[in-house]
């Protein structure tokens, strides 16, 4: 049964980061697997999850954000957008999590309100690298997302939606993209993030009006099939 919280009970205040990346073919997001200052860093006791961890009394949320990814995962430098709040009071009572939650934190049983935030990274270019209670920090592909510690689970659902809000009106895609892409990639990693067939002639059309996709004066290298014209994006000054 979960544990019962008086209305007096205090509670603290968390982040949890959604890292979003894509490979080529499909979109994939960071996990990490919780373990413990001196333990076996190979233990599968406890449930992967999203980088997350208490916020200080003196930081701010979106500093916050990138201390906890950089501590857990070594990101540094990478996009971040607050997207939602969670709040359910037993969000963090499961049983599945009760051992890592007394081991660990210092208020086992104090409700958590946590605040999400999604993050975009090419694959090709950032390497995490777990850190702190992360012993292990790997991608993994959305559709084989395993069952996760606390709610993690359905703040990674709500990261998606709002980055299918997001994608629609603003040109965040391409922080998920290598310096130089092909428009096959770049509708690709629509079509997976929209779910849904785009029509070829038409995106293309409508990414050759954009301003800042631009053309180089170069095509891919070491691939079996007829090599395609590279482009790269230019952020608007």
């Amino acid at each position: 049964m979960p544990t019962r919280i008086q209305a007096s009970t205090p509670f603290d205040l968390s982040v949890d980061n959604v890292v979003f990346g894509f490979d080529g073919e499909r979109l994939q997001v960071l996990l990490i697997r919780q373990g413990l200052p001196g333990e076996d860093m190979e233990s599968d006791r406890f449930h992967m999850a999203v980088p997350g961890d208490l916020i200080l009394p003196e930081e701010g949320l979106d500093e916050a954000a990138h201390r906890i990814l950089s501590n857990l995962t070594s990101l540094d430098g990478i996009f971040l957008k607050q997207f939602s709040a969670f709040g359910a009071p037993d969000r963090v009572f499961a049983e599945k999590d009760r051992e890592w939650l007394t081991s660990f934190r210092p208020f086992p049983d104090r409700r958590v309100i946590t605040i999400g935030y999604y993050s975009l990274v090419s694959m090709a270019e950032y390497r995490p690298k777990p850190s702190s209670f992360a012993s292990r920090a790997e991608w993994c592909p959305l559709e084989e997302i395993p069952t996760l510690a606390f709610d993690h689970n359905d703040i990674i659902a709500a990261g998606l939606k709002k980055l299918q809000e997001d994608v629609v009106h603003h040109n965040i895609i391409f922080e998920l993209l290598p310096e130089k892409f092909t428009l096959g990639q770049l509708q690709r990693l629509h079509e997976i993030i929209l779910g849904k067939e785009l029509d070829k002639r038409n995106f293309r059309k409508n990414v050759k009006r954009m301003t800042e996709v631009v053309r180089l004066d170069e095509k891919q290298e070491g691939v079996l099939h007829k090599p395609a014209q590279l482009y790269t994006y230019k952020k608007p000054v």
